[in-house]
């Protein structure tokens, strides 16, 4: 399973495919008042339904509480997952 990275001069978080060639779902964001807003997500279309948004939005959501910070979900993926996972809920603002 591969690491979700944070790319802050991209301003998104990356998780590379496995098996790909070198192909990346990404998720983006933009800081406002010090917050994380995750606006939009992005996975290649051929990995679409084998889970590859779901593992991304679980590294962006452990990532963004190891380094002890807040998300605003302006992303109607993010959104979703978050809806089904309210364990997040300490981390989630909006």
């Amino acid at each position: 399973m591969s690491t979700v990275i944070n790319n802050p001069g991209a301003h998104r978080f990356e998780l590379p495919i496995e098996g790909s060639d070198g192909e990346i779902a990404t998720a983006y964001y933009r800081i406002e008042d010090g917050h994380y807003v995750l606006t939009h997500t992005e996975v290649p279309s051929r990995f679409s339904g084998q889970g590859i948004g779901s593992q991304l939005a679980h590294g962006v959501f452990e990532a963004i509480r190891r380094d002890e910070g807040k998300v605003v979900l302006r992303c109607p993926f993010m959104g979703a997952y978050y809806a089904r996972h309210p364990e997040y809920s300490d981390i989630v603002i909006g």
